[in-house]
């Protein structure tokens, strides 16, 4: 969910700011489109598949016997449920349409190019960000550190598999036609890093602080 609200805010907030990037980085507002309908249906479909379904098989958490059960008449979306969807879909909107702004910053080449440029960049951030993002909803309180990140064996190969699909899309010429994408500039690699594993870094942070966790 926190993943879906992430491609509703980065859309949104595009569009609100379409004018100031034109003017910012001298594009035709026509041509700026942070993502297409064909990106947003393939990370659906990669993301939303093998992931999701690999968290069916994830191990229980050791201390599950010892917490307190939970009221009868408590609903799925609990506060701390919709506060976590909400922040975390919030963090994958923005550093989605940061990277599609680094892109347009891209130098040296047309306009067109820099449009395509951004528009890898927050396709690529925005699909594996939601992937790491599994590793954080594996447990509300626990560090991803904690929980073992190999303790879920299916949960990796699903990631793997879903990684591999789109790193084909990325060095296949044709695919990338299709697509309407670019290879990523050298220049912008460290910032596409940074930005994925920005949630885990923010979610980390929560949770050491203890305001990720409540119910």
């Amino acid at each position: 969910l926190s993943s879906n609200i992430g491609e509703i805010i980065v859309l949104f907030l595009a569009i609100l700011i379409t004018p100031l990037l034109s003017k910012a980085f001298n594009i035709d507002i026509a041509l700026i489109e942070t993502l297409l309908p064909i990106h947003i249906l393939w990370i659906n479909l990669v993301t939303d598949s093998l992931p999701a379904l690999a968290l069916a098989v994830d191990p229980p958490a050791k201390d599950i016997m010892e917490r307190k059960p939970l009221k009868s008449k408590k609903g799925i979306f609990t506060k701390g449920m919709t506060w976590r969807v909400i922040y975390q879909g919030i963090i994958i909107g923005l550093i989605t349409l940061a990277a599609f702004i680094i892109g347009l910053s891209t130098e040296g080449v047309s306009a067109e190019e820099k449009v395509k440029t951004g528009q890898t960049m927050a396709f690529y951030v925005l699909a594996f960000s939601e992937l790491v993002n599994v590793f954080n909803v594996r447990d509300n309180k626990k560090s991803i550190f904690k929980t073992g990140i190999f303790s879920n064996m299916t949960l990796i190969l699903a990631n793997l598999v879903s990684a591999s699909l789109m790193f084909v899309i990325l060095f296949t010429s044709k695919l990338r036609d299709i697509f309407n994408l670019v290879l990523l500039p050298k220049q912008h690699l460290l910032e596409t890093i940074l930005l994925v594993v920005t949630p885990v870094i923010i979610v980390e942070i929560f949770k050491l602080l203890k305001i990720n966790g409540k119910e």
